[in-house]
């Protein structure tokens, strides 16, 4: 929504996951281009261990918790090696030491898919680890969306230094 209500409406959920899903396409259209000049097994291996190493510990743990509730480690390592800037740094040091390749496009193809294919986005510390409905969540969506539109806000005081920039 803005940057003091880090929160996102379906509607704004709708476009950040169409800006990725746009990404997925630009990422399969280079990756039909270019299938021959994919080294396939390290392309699998590239896609495979996001999920080995950041999803599947914390999934099988969040499953095996009789109470839905398992250490913060497992939302650290999810949101580790599924953000952008640590699958960069693999692609640039990848890119540096082994050479740069069209292999490289699996990292895309799986972050851009997780994010625009499957809606998914780094993990809370103060949600589950996989994905359910909070009902404070859909109170604070069904209050923000009264009759299809914004509900009124009360004004609140800017303080004038905050005003001009």
């Amino acid at each position: 929504m803005d940057v003091k209500n880090p929160f996102e409406t379906p509607t704004t959920f709708k476009l950040n996951r169409a800006e990725y899903l746009a990404a997925f396409a630009v990422t399969n259209v280079l990756i039909v281009w270019h299938w021959h000049d994919i080294r396939w097994g390290w392309a699998l291996l590239l896609f495979a261990y996001i999920d080995v190493l950041g999803y599947f510990p914390g999934a099988v743990a969040f499953r095996r918790s009789p109470t839905g509730r398992i250490h913060k480690l497992y939302y650290v390592s999810y949101n580790f090696f599924h953000s952008l800037i640590t699958q960069g740094a693999v692609v640039a040091l990848w890119g540096f030491f082994i050479g740069w390749e069209w292999t490289l496009l699996a990292i895309a193809w799986h972050i851009f898919g997780d994010r625009g294919v499957f809606g998914n986005s780094m993990k809370s510390f103060s949600l589950p680890f996989e994905p359910h409905l909070h009902p404070a969540y859909q109170r604070l969506i069904e209050t923000i969306t009264a009759d299809g539109r914004a509900t009124e806000v009360p004004p609140v005081a800017v303080p004038a230094a905050a005003a001009h920039r």
